[in-house]
């Protein structure tokens, strides 16, 4: 008689009690019970991770942190010597030898292009991260898996997305929602995380965010369809990604339409570790009031944040105020470009449109 506990995670790596630590971010689990020629195979996923693992279930960071970092940005406004500007957000992130793509740019090329033009290999990313459903943030994905396949068939594979993602909008198309079938259909996966939890060690995906203030950084003019009838489109599934560093913690976002309150206050809720040291990505903050920029700039300050790249939706003047109000240097809060890069050993370099 042979029992085997095999785990699987949402990054793709497999794990066997006794080889390894069984982290956090499991989600599969198997019990194989060999008897003879006799193969059971049954799901004890919801209890064997209680007993293995109880921060899953609270959403719970450790205390484990990061080595190295590095995050590239590959869609933006801006762009610097190297690839094409464009309404959209996407970022490479490279931590501790493992690669994410956060969000995906507009334009079906603009991601590949730009990627190529830097002499950036995106072969070899295996796992996508999502922010929310706006064409804006999912336009390069199809094209992206398509071609990067050629190379590498597990290139994109995995796409991690917040729960309410594929809900049904009305008077716009969901984009991801209208890909999906063909996606699936060339084996892509997608992982649907309805609270927060660890991909790889020391990087958590947040998943869907509390909102406790009233950013309400959403048009307010969209509408989804439930069983019970038309919803404001709050953009629910909105997710960041939030990285444990020794310097603090780094959030990286696509449009924070959960606010980026809201979000710094879901992360440090969640985690050991209440100083966040740099944030990075869209903050939607290009129509913020004079007020509301003051009231973000207060609070960045009792988070501690000391490193800012503002790009996509969070609006240059808006960046400029908040630097000002939070007395940074030009050299840690700079307007997101693209082929900036934040570096964890080395902060923010910016090309010289954004310096």
């Amino acid at each position: 008689m042979k029992f085997l506990l095999y785990i699987k995670k949402p990054c793709g790596q497999d794990c066997q009690e006794g080889n390894r630590p069984v982290g956090s971010g499991c989600i599969q689990v198997f019990l194989i019970i060999d008897i003879g020629f006799m193969v059971i195979r049954k799901y004890l996923a919801l209890l064997i991770l209680i007993i293995l693992n109880t921060n899953l279930l609270f959403g719970q960071q450790g205390d484990h942190s990061v080595s190295q970092l590095k995050i590239t940005t590959l869609s933006t406004m801006l762009v610097n010597l190297k690839g094409v500007g464009e309404w959209g957000y996407s970022a490479l992130i490279d931590v501790d030898g493992k690669k994410i793509l956060f969000d995906t740019g507009a334009k079906p090329e603009t991601v590949l292009q730009n990627a190529r033009e830097m002499d950036i290999d995106l072969s070899d990313v295996e796992d996508v991260l999502l922010s929310h459903n706006h064409w804006d943030h999912i336009g390069g994905l199809l094209t992206l898996r398509q071609e990067l396949k050629k190379q590498n068939p597990n290139a994109l594979k995995r796409i991690h997305v917040g729960e309410g993602i594929f809900s049904k909008r009305v008077n716009s198309e969901n984009t991801i929602l209208a890909i999906r079938e063909e996606l699936e259909a060339d084996d892509v996966e997608f992982y649907i995380y309805e609270n927060q939890q660890e991909l790889f060690p020391g990087v958590w995906i947040t998943g869907p965010i509390n909102r406790i203030h009233n950013e309400r950084n959403w048009s307010g003019n969209g509408k989804i369809e439930t069983a019970s009838g038309l919803v404001e489109d709050t953009i629910p599934e909105d997710q960041s990604l939030v990285i444990n560093t020794k310097n603090g913690l780094v959030l990286i976002s696509g449009c924070g339409h959960a606010g980026l309150i809201n979000t710094l206050d879901h992360i440090v809720a969640n985690s050991e570790e209440e100083k966040v040291f740099a944030i990075i990505g869209g903050f939607h903050l290009f129509n913020a009031s004079e007020e509301h920029l003051n009231w973000t700039a207060s609070k960045l300050r009792d988070f501690g944040v000391s490193k800012i790249i503002g790009a996509h939706c969070t609006g240059i003047n808006s960046l400029y105020t908040l630097r000002g109000l939070l007395e940074l240097d030009r050299s840690d809060a700079v307007f997101g470009s693209v082929g900036d890069v934040f570096d964890l050993a080395n902060g923010i370099k910016a090309g010289p449109i954004a310096r």
